[in-house]
């Protein structure tokens, strides 16, 4: 009987530790819990599917579904940015998914060309200012930014944040490697300060008057603002002559070793619904991927804007690219 039970413990020592039922569903998710948990709760409350989840940033989440291989337990990837999704998708650690209700669901644009992950909420990344130091009409452009006049006035952040690197991008995308490089290079010529950690603390620059323009995803100024109503900043959507504002994605695809790839589909497929993309939008004052869902109240507060309807898969087509323009722009 010893010997018996010792084998059977051996048995149950080498089965995988990542063993799921089959009414689970396993997400690694660069989004941090508060921003998923609700959806995953409710979308549990509508089936009966459980949903277990890690949260982690998006490079040590790609570099564990890489190390895992077939034995991962992760049948989604949620991350954040198109320049993320795209090196997870070219990684080979996503897989391809061909869905009618996703490809009705999310605009063109703002998926994956060959269906390996899909968009679930927009973030414009775009120009904010100081209302007591800039008017309006002096803003036009992303690329204005690098004229003389605002020598001094600008603030950024980091060139290291995958945000600028695929604003960045975008531009290269639009204008051609050459052209970007002098936007950049007059970007730089403006600063300031040196670039800041991230958002807030360059709105937060703005606003103290240290600088008078800078360039933020809306959601960093939306949390700002409901801090501080009197907040002396707001948004100022540019190129609406030309390209549009800057957009950029969350989003989702189901792994390539999932083990349970239908149940994944089915959660990805729902994540795209009216009713879970208002929610997602609204968790994090986003825009809904999903173009028949109006964004929350207090995002519709910050006015309409055209879009830029490039593919944000350039984002991370041409991020290489971006990088190493950057560091010859000496944007740090």
């Amino acid at each position: 009987m010893r010997k018996l039970m010792t084998l059977m413990l051996a048995g149950a020592l080498a089965m995988p530790v990542a063993t799921v039922a089959a009414d689970e569903v396993v997400v690694y998710s660069a989004r941090k819990e508060h921003l998923i948990k609700p959806l995953f709760d409710k979308y549990t409350e509508q089936t009966g599917v459980n949903i277990r989840y890690i949260t982690d940033k998006a490079g040590p989440l790609l570099q564990r579904l890489k190390a895992e291989g077939k034995r991962t337990p992760a049948d989604m990837l949620i991350t954040v940015d198109a320049g993320n999704l795209w090196t997870a998708a070219n990684a080979g650690v996503l897989a391809n998914i061909d869905s009618k209700v996703l490809a009705a669901n999310i605009p063109a644009n703002l998926r994956d060309p060959e269906g390996r992950w899909y968009g679930l909420s927009v973030r414009a990344r775009t120009i904010a200012y100081n209302t007591d130091r800039v008017k309006p009409s002096e803003l036009t452009t992303y690329e204005d930014l690098a004229d003389p006049k605002w020598e001094g006035r600008v603030c950024l952040r980091t060139s290291k944040k995958v945000y600028n690197q695929s604003l960045v991008a975008t531009l290269i995308a639009r204008h051609g490697e050459d052209k970007a490089e002098q936007i950049v290079k007059g970007w730089v010529a403006n600063l300031a300060a040196p670039p800041f950690s991230n958002d807030t603390k360059a709105l937060q620059a703005v606003a103290a008057g240290k600088c008078d323009v800078t360039i933020v995803n809306t959601y960093y100024y939306g949390r700002l603002a409901k801090k501080q109503p009197d907040l002396n900043v707001k948004l100022f959507w540019p190129n609406q002559k030309t390209s549009g504002v800057h957009v950029n994605v969350s989003g989702a695809g189901v792994t390539a070793h999932a083990k349970h790839p239908a149940a994944a589909q089915r959660l990805l497929e729902w994540l795209s619904s009216p009713q879970a993309q208002q929610m997602f939008g609204a968790l994090n004052m986003e825009y809904p991927a999903n173009p028949a869902v109006a964004p929350d109240a207090a995002v519709q507060a910050w006015g309409a804007f055209k879009a830029d309807d490039l593919n944000v898969s350039e984002a991370g087509r041409l991020q290489a690219t971006a990088i190493k323009l950057m560091d010859r722009a000496g944007y740090r």
